[in-house]
């Protein structure tokens, strides 16, 4: 771990100048690790599905497992989606910012390869201001699962991302603690009856 130390950016809210970093190394197709309210994630460009490949790469991920899509504002929604289901503006406003993530219809922009040939799109807006700060400074939506190797743990501290991935990410956004520690609830909504598809931080009662 210690020859990646010089990957490490220190990140909070105020961390203006180590965000634009990360923001300007996602718009060159660059993977960028960066922390959320659940654990952290391994972000892409959602529009360049040549760096969306490599998160599939890094991460040793099966291609038939799409990716969450994360936005920071509802300005981003359509463009990553193509309808917006009346059960899922209900959750929007219940849960959003928050570890919620929300199939529906894709948009015809959003990669094949974000959502592994399916015509439907998971979409998530963090609660965290390092997360937010990063997609808007980016100006695109980031396509992310959590900074790990598939099968291994889920990480909730930067030296957890740079010890499982190493030279495979680009930049590693350090905040600090997950909060949460968990994952984010996934519920389909694409169709009329909601199906849960991962549970999560939230409980859907």
């Amino acid at each position: 771990m210690r020859n990646n130390e010089h990957k490490f950016r220190s990140a909070n809210v105020l961390d203006k100048q180590q965000i634009a970093l990360g923001a300007k190394y996602l718009q060159q197709g660059r993977l960028v690790a960066f922390p959320t309210e659940t654990v952290y994630g391994l972000g892409a460009n959602t529009w360049d599905a040549q760096a969306v490949n490599r998160i599939f790469l890094a991460k040793g991920r099966p291609a038939d497992n799409p990716l969450i899509v994360h936005i920071a504002d509802y300005a981003a929604l359509p463009t990553v989606v193509s309808q917006v289901p009346p059960q899922a503006e209900r959750l929007m406003r219940i849960f959003w910012p928050g570890p919620l993530s929300i199939v529906m219809p894709k948009s015809e922009r959003v990669p094949d390869i974000v959502t592994a040939g399916l015509d439907t799109v998971a979409v998530r807006w963090p609660n965290h201001p390092v997360a937010q700060e990063l997609i808007l400074q980016a100006g695109l939506p980031i396509a992310a699962p959590s900074a790990n190797r598939s099968g291994r743990p889920s990480p909730t501290l930067a030296e957890h991302v740079a010890q499982d991935l190493g030279d495979k990410v680009d930049l590693i956004l350090d905040a600090g603690l997950a909060a949460i520690g968990l994952e984010s609830t996934v519920i389909d909504l694409s169709n009329p009856e909601p199906v849960l598809l991962r549970p999560g931080a939230v409980t859907l009662e």
